[in-house]
């Protein structure tokens, strides 16, 4: 691998004169002074792919100051359609699997001629590809740079193979500029799993290539990595950007008061990522509310990388349109629904060679909706409602565990942690309280009318000390 730093460029764990690094970031500062711009970008040796083509398309932004995210919708649409025909055609030459499904939907080449074609590819379900890690990679096994996979609670794991490239090169060449803010003198907190999944590196690799920005590797409260060892490590470097889980914000926020470590003092954050679990917008504010800054969503997921990431405005999630292609189904026909329209999100990745996800039915339920958001960006945003089969039957309705959590987080004196139990269509709150002076009963009655006066959900509450904290994947809702 050769590696490129600003222009300077070297093989990895070879020595380079500190005074022409200098001299020439220099020079690449002043040329570059109109855009901000990668840190470090990578090449792979002797390497080529169907996506070298791309690198044309957004240097040529780079060079006019522009990003992806502005761009007109006619401008991001033929891009898109080069890229899936490109990853089409790699599918098609590359792996059997992929290949024999397109002939069976009647394809004798892998080309679209609209977007709207696309509906003509065959979906990919995760039961065809789950514990079998070859039968969608489309590489030779010795290009494969790292595996990741999913946690498999649904099952066997579903492998997730990427080249160096994947992950050095082509994952990098989309910038959305006005999303990111952080810059190198920012100090970013990983606290995300590395182990397996793929948010730890994501993120890393994130700040490091593309913001140059310091990373503490801090995991989610591994025997390494203690929550007293990761907020003093915060403390120590003056950490000014987190990512991390919402669940594990909370118990960071929350543990940081036993520790004598405050808030706004010791550690002043300028931004939080939210990412790996979903929650409720009321959820988020009060999160911004304890760390005193703004917290934001991102969408993503192991088998499709970065899919979805909010602005500042807080009005859904910018769909990384570099990155992904993103369809709305009706889950039981399979149809195609037009904006507006709640269904199952369908991805398309746009720059994967190792394993491209083509048409992946992803699960997550959602609308999508053409941009009118108010910070000017032009890609199609998502307002996610959760996880088909976390749906909530109360009654003769489907209710989200989001939704739920939303009302019941407006009640300041409920605090973070809280517990969903359905037995038999009948719905019982756990819940803890929070700096308040009310009884239980007391509580516990405020809580069974606000929802029955904001749902309509008429439901059990039993208010609790003793909620058990998780540095794993955060259990709400129990059936």
């Amino acid at each position: 691998m050769l590696l490129k730093c600003n222009e300077a460029s070297y093989k990895v764990g070879t020595s380079i004169d500190a005074s022409i690094v200098r001299k020439k970031q220099m020079e690449w500062r002043i040329k570059m002074k109109k855009v901000q711009t990668h840190k470090m970008t990578v090449s792979v040796d002797e390497h080529s792919s169907h996506l070298e083509q791309f690198k044309a398309f957004y240097k040529q932004l780079d060079d006019q100051g522009k990003t992806i995210e502005k761009l007109p919708r006619e401008t991001i649409e033929d891009y898109q359609l080069k890229a899936v025909n490109a990853t089409l055609a790699h599918v098609w030459d590359n792996n059997e699997y992929y290949r024999s499904r397109l002939e069976e939907a009647g394809f004798t080449e892998p080309k679209l001629d609209s977007l709207e074609q696309l509906a003509s590819v065959p979906m990919l379900k995760k039961d065809v590809i789950r514990g079998d890690k070859e039968k969608i990679l489309c590489v030779d096994p010795k290009e494969i740079g790292q595996v990741h996979l999913t946690s498999g609670t649904s099952g066997k794991p579903i492998y997730t193979a990427y080249t160096l490239a994947d992950q050095y090169v082509y994952d990098l060449l989309p910038k959305y500029l006005e999303l990111f803010k952080e810059t190198e003198d920012d100090v970013a907190a990983i606290a995300l799993p590395y182990e397996f999944a793929l948010p730890g590196l994501g993120f890393q690799r994130l700040f490091q290539f593309a913001f140059g920005t310091a990373v503490l590797s801090l995991g989610k409260g591994g025997y390494m990595a203690p929550v007293d060892k990761s907020l003093e490590l915060m403390k120590e470097y003056q950490a000014t950007v987190l990512a991390t889980t919402p669940s594990y914000a909370a118990l960071l926020v929350e543990e940081s008061e036993k520790y004598g470590i405050k808030i706004g003092e010791d550690i002043r954050m300028k931004k939080i990522w939210l990412t790996g679990e979903g929650c409720s917008s009321t959820f988020r504010e009060r999160l911004e509310k304890w760390w005193g800054c703004e917290v934001s969503f991102f969408y993503g997921s192991t088998e499709c990388g970065v899919i979805g990431v909010e602005c500042s405005k807080h009005n859904g999630y910018h769909i990384m349109e570099g990155h992904v292609k993103v369809e709305i189904i009706d889950p039981e026909s399979g149809e195609v629904l037009p904006h507006g329209k709640t269904g199952e999100l369908v991805v398309t990745t746009l720059l994967r060679e190792g394993m491209p996800m083509v048409r992946y039915r992803t699960g997550d339920l959602g609308v999508l909706q053409k941009s009118k958001c108010d910070c000017g960006l032009t890609m199609d945003v998502l307002q996610l409602r959760g996880r088909m089969e976390h749906m909530l039957r109360i009654g003769e309705a489907d209710y989200s565990p989001f939704m739920l959590e939303h009302f019941l987080m407006e009640l300041p004196e409920v605090g973070l942690w809280y517990h969903f139990k359905m037995n038999q269509g009948e719905l019982t709150i756990e819940a803890e309280k929070f700096k308040t002076e009310m009884s239980d009963d007391q509580l516990a009655e405020k809580i069974k009318q606000h929802m029955a006066d904001r749902i309509g959900i008429n439901c059990e509450v039993v208010i609790r000390d003793d909620i058990p904290r998780t540095f794993g994947k955060a259990q709400r809702v129990f059936t």
